[in-house]
């Protein structure tokens, strides 16, 4: 079983993910084979006082970039979109960046 800091990488701290934290919907980059019910786990586990109610998750393609003839890709990411429930306290973490 992986750790939950495996699977969850970092916070995306964007304009729209600061506009979410009123209405406790956070983002976070996750593992791209993690699914739904160990994001949830792994976050319930890392922010003790917090119920989830719901993960929607987004998998992002990585751009092809170029360099000379030959050619790559950066790496895929995937994201995911947390909503607590009404009576969970919000994420300490983001408590002063509103």
């Amino acid at each position: 079983m992986k750790s939950p800091h495996d699977i969850i990488r970092r916070p995306v701290l964007t304009e729209k993910g600061y506009q979410g934290i009123e209405d406790k919907k956070y983002v976070f980059e996750v593992d791209v084979k993690a699914n739904k019910v160990e994001i949830k786990n792994a976050l319930e586990e890392v922010f003790k006082d917090i119920k989830v109610q719901s993960v929607n998750t987004l998998r992002v393609l990585g751009k092809i970039k170029r360099q000379g003839r030959t050619q790559g890709r950066t790496p895929e990411v995937k994201k995911a979109y947390v909503t607590l429930t009404k009576d969970s306290k919000p994420i300490e973490f983001f408590e002063g960046m509103v």
